[in-house]
């Protein structure tokens, strides 16, 4: 979509979406049922019989016979098709779809935080393993498929669910505190957007990119050696290690929480380049996918603060 947008809707062909057919008009006719030319009334074409048009070949569309004047004046008074009419995406098809994949997670997630405790780590499991390769499915996939993103809603939700019921159970109340604070951040983000105080500029985007590599590589090195034992925290390096007495997880997760808030301001500046270029509607579902995974990840993010910042208490 826009350059430099989230990676997820790249290579999704919003560049080259063109808007559906316009409404034929009749010879002459401007937008609107407004005369081009200033000539004849209603549609009316020198050398035409009245209320004959052309279609949108260029041939003689039967002549609509037995309308009144009145009729045919509500005819060409009526708005110009919009967005929803044409099949193109709108902020409302985003919001709908974006509604029911968060709708879904939830779901899922209610799951995994009611039924027993045995089944619930199982489930943690799948949803994570689940989740993780429908992301990459839906991420390459070239056309939106709804019923693998939804498939991928609910599996994260599994995650989620089991995330939050293991770190709640050790420290209560840092679900509802995640809860909170994904949404305050959402909100302020989108305001920020709305207000035009954050943009992704290809310089904002250099550094966002080198933080992002910066962040995977640790990740993936922290992963390795909590695998093989190198370290024996819960959170691995996050808190086995120590800066100023400031367990480093500290850092690196107010570093994650800020690339997956600059991650929504790429989220709502593709969205909104979308809709302007008239993308097809089916790509609401791309947006809401990857609105669906940026959610996703900063709520992992700030549950993990949270968790972490209470066991230094």
């Amino acid at each position: 979509m826009a350059l430099g947008g989230n990676p997820i809707f790249n290579g999704k062909n919003f560049r080259g979406a063109t808007q559906a057919p316009s409404v034929p008009q009749a010879y002459g006719q401007g937008p609107y049922g407004q005369n081009a030319y200033g000539q004849g009334q209603y549609g009316q074409v020198p050398g035409r019989a009245p209320g004959q048009v052309i279609d949108a070949q260029g041939g003689w569309a039967a002549a609509q016979q037995g309308m009144s004047q009145e009729q045919l004046q509500q005819m060409y008074n009526r708005p110009a098709a919009g967005p929803a009419d044409t099949g193109r995406m709108t902020f409302d098809d985003v919001i709908v779809k974006t509604a029911a994949c968060l709708g879904v997670l939830v779901a899922g997630a209610a799951v995994t935080l009611l039924v027993a405790q045995g089944l619930a780590m199982m489930l943690m499991l799948v949803g994570a393993l689940g989740g993780f390769v429908l992301a990459l499915v839906n991420t390459f996939k070239k056309q939106p498929s709804p019923a693998l993103i939804l498939a991928y809603a609910g599996l994260e939700g599994l995650f989620l669910g089991g995330l939050t019921r293991v770190l709640d159970g050790m420290f209560p109340g840092v679900g509802l505190q995640a809860v909170i604070g994904t949404l305050s951040v959402f909100a302020v983000t989108l305001v920020l957007f709305k207000s035009g105080k954050v943009r992704a500029t290809p310089k904002v985007m250099r550094f966002f990119m080198i933080a992002m590599i910066g962040y995977a590589v640790f990740a993936l090195i922290n992963l390795v050696m909590m695998w093989t034992g190198a370290v024996n925290s819960p959170f691995g390096l996050r808190t086995s290690v120590e800066i100023f007495g400031i367990p480093l997880g500290v850092f690196i997760g107010l570093l994650a929480i800020g690339l997956a808030a600059f991650s929504l301001i790429m989220d709502f500046t593709s969205i909104e380049a979308g809709v302007r270029s008239g993308a097809p509607q089916r790509f609401s579902w791309t947006a809401a996918f990857g609105l669906t995974v940026t959610l996703v990840w900063l709520y992992v993010e700030i549950i993990r603060l949270l968790a972490i910042l209470r066991g230094d208490d």
